[in-house]
């Protein structure tokens, strides 16, 4: 079935249904639901050929990768990338990763070069993050995962960092805590800023002082987490709650607190930040951990959507997201002990 075909069958203009497999934002959620379903029901594939030699698209999306970056070894960066590609697909885009032997600069001027892909993504973006003048000084369109400084204007997905903890916070004082503790990744991170942010606004908003001291920044690891908690648990006037912001953080932070014979709930409260993985859950801490949540993998299925909008002609001004983070309360947040 081509698309005329297609277009006939569903009572739609050929426009329509392009736009509709292609992510454009004017075209309402029940009609691009009805097309997908359409396509998958009727194996409708694109002529990838006949679009390239029309539009001079490559049809595909690029993510670069320096050879020796420890997002190949990330566990939330590869949900991303596996909900990018699923994305990509459900869009008739290819996705095209580039691990490159010479640095990460290097390779998007390859790619600018050869006219390899139409957008590059990007994701776990800086404070100040030179990639996006970069990639728009050779040509190339970006879409983000995070936001950035700066006064370009690029499509971006990003959730609420500083609102999810905000509202940790807020629930924690709720419950009758004062020191609070927040353990986070990378500090030059966007991310990590956002939610330091978070927690300074909502501790000054109930009168209560965002000690530098219980601020942790370091690899969003396992053995981050748990040498950042021992470090605060060794303190005069010890933390009495923790904000994580990753289940691997959680996960050496709860390791650290039983080394020092504490029980979690009882004696110390966490919270952390889930992003959906399968391998880490929440359910299975003992006790079962207090999150926020928003998926990853959602998430790159989302910017696929949004770079497939841009190459089909949408404003860049048009494609910027930014989602909620859900609050789950779970046994690990309990107010802390008297006296």
């Amino acid at each position: 079935m081509n698309l005329r075909e297609l277009a006939q069958h569903l009572g739609l203009s050929k426009t329509t249904v392009s736009r509709a497999l292609n992510g454009f934002s004017e075209v309402n959620e029940e009609t691009r639901l009805r097309v997908q379903e359409a396509a998958r029901r009727f194996n409708y594939t694109p002529n990838i050929s006949a679009k390239r030699l029309a539009t001079g698209e490559s049809g595909a999306f690029g993510v670069v990768l320096p050879g020796a970056s420890s997002e190949m070894a990330d566990p939330v960066f590869g949900e991303f990338l596996a909900g990018l590609a699923d994305g990509a697909g459900r869009c008739g885009r290819d996705l095209y990763v580039n691990a490159t032997f010479d640095g990460e600069e290097a390779g998007y001027r390859r790619l600018a070069r050869a006219k390899a892909v139409d957008v590059m993504i990007l994701a776990n973006l800086k404070v100040e993050d030179l990639r996006i003048r970069l990639l728009s000084h050779l040509g190339l369109q970006a879409v983000t995962c995070g936001r950035t400084a700066g006064s370009l204007v690029y499509p971006h997905l990003d959730i609420d960092h500083e609102d999810g903890v905000r509202r940790a916070v807020d629930l924690l004082t709720g419950l009758g805590h004062r020191a609070i503790a927040l353990v986070s990744g990378p500090a030059d991170l966007s991310a990590s800023e956002q939610r330091m942010v978070g927690w300074h606004t909502a501790l000054d908003r109930r009168g209560l002082t965002a000690e530098a001291g219980l601020f942790m920044a370091g690899p969003a690891t396992e053995d981050h987490g748990y040498r950042a908690t021992r470090t605060l648990l060794a303190l005069p006037t010890a933390p009495t709650a923790f904000l994580c912001a990753s289940m691997f953080l959680a996960s050496g932070c709860c390791r650290a607190i039983g080394d020092c014979g504490l029980k979690i709930g009882r004696d110390v409260s966490v919270i952390a930040h889930d992003d959906g993985l399968a391998t880490v859950r929440p359910e299975a801490f003992e006790p079962a951990l207090t999150t926020t949540f928003s998926s990853i993998r959602s998430a790159g299925g989302r910017v696929a959507e949004l770079a497939a909008a841009l190459v089909g002609g949408a404003d860049p001004a048009d494609l910027s997201e930014v989602w909620p983070v859900d609050l789950i309360f779970r046994d690990s947040a309990q107010a802390p002990p008297r006296g």
